[in-house]
């Protein structure tokens, strides 16, 4: 494959100001060496994609486009959330450049590790996968759900890259091929197996954030991992299934118990265990209720076919 094709490093931001002009000097850094060693071409960029930021992100990323035209970006109408503004960043780079790695702003993911994602490039992979090492700087709470999540997900039958987040080279061939994915629930870690291609792994260890809050507590993890479960995998339907012929099977037993105690004279036994019974019973068809109505609000979601991301700016238009 031949070397020094154009790069575009996509950069999801939300309320980044803080860490922003750190990642901007670490990624200037980063792109003129690769140029300097001529794995990329000379017109490779960061594409940053505000996703609807309420601080300066927006100020900051025109700012260094108009000093800097190494640096780029889009800015989404509202905010759209974190896979929605990387999936716009992606579809708006693979216009412009060769190769796509994307990552997130606040420095977490090492930036060396793209010297050796964009040699398994040269190397004939389409897709290359940023994979962390360890998860020592994890805390402990961190550490064990992340790792619990990435094991159900593969329980569920979901064919995803273990310890991978959103940091991973694609191709404009890979990026073509994945633009025929038209989901409205979008876990692009989950869907970017599903396009094929050969594909490999780079390792390396994951920082600590450089500054600013993260974007994703507790409550908005465990609605990401309800999302990527629901949306590659009909394993709790199934499970909902298997639960209501299991009970099923249990009161055709209690009824012949029942049959029998009344054949034999005997008193049933006090209210407790009838009143057991049925909340029991009336709180896993709630759950199962719920769970069933969570494929079908998302069905609901499909049949719409709403944009998934809607761009108000992009500074490539200017240049």
């Amino acid at each position: 494959m031949k070397r020094g094709n154009t790069l575009y490093v996509v950069v999801p931001c939300f309320n980044e100001e803080e860490v922003l002009n750190e990642t901007i000097k670490e990624l200037k850094k980063k792109l003129e060496s690769l140029i300097k060693k001529k794995k990329i071409s000379g017109n490779s960029k960061v594409m940053f994609v505000n996703d609807g930021s309420h601080d300066n992100t927006w100020k900051i990323i025109s700012d260094i486009n108009r000093k800097d035209k190494m640096f780029t970006g889009i800015s989404l109408s509202k905010n759209e959330g974190h896979q929605n503004a990387l999936l716009a960043g992606l579809m708006t780079a693979k216009e412009y450049a060769d190769i796509v790695i994307s990552m997130d702003a606040d420095l977490q993911d090492d930036v060396n590790a793209m010297d050796e994602m964009i040699d398994k490039y040269y190397d004939g992979s389409e897709v290359v996968y940023g994979v962390r090492s360890s998860r020592k700087k994890d805390s402990f709470f961190k550490r064990i759900t992340a790792q619990g999540f990435y094991k159900f997900m593969k329980f569920m039958g979901v064919d995803i890259v273990y310890n991978h987040a959103d940091y991973r080279l694609t191709s404009k061939k890979a990026l073509d091929a994945f633009s025929n994915f038209n989901e409205v629930n979008l876990f692009l870690r989950g869907m970017f197996p599903l396009v094929g291609f050969k594909s490999d792994v780079v390792y390396y260890e994951r920082k600590k954030r450089f500054a600013g809050k993260s974007k994703y507590p507790l409550k908005k993890m465990m609605s990401f991992a309800w999302d990527g479960i629901t949306s590659f995998s009909i394993k709790p339907i199934r499970m909902v299934l298997s639960i209501g012929v299991v009970i099923f099977v249990l009161s055709i037993i209690m009824l012949l118990y029942c049959l029998i105690v009344k054949l034999l004279g005997q008193t049933v036994a006090g209210w407790t265990f009838i009143v057991g019974s049925i909340w029991l019973i009336a709180g896993i068809q709630m759950l199962s209720i719920g769970i069933i109505g969570e494929y079908i609000g998302k069905i609901y979601s499909e049949t719409k076919q709403r944009p998934r991301y809607i761009i108000d700016k992009n500074l490539e238009d200017k240049e």
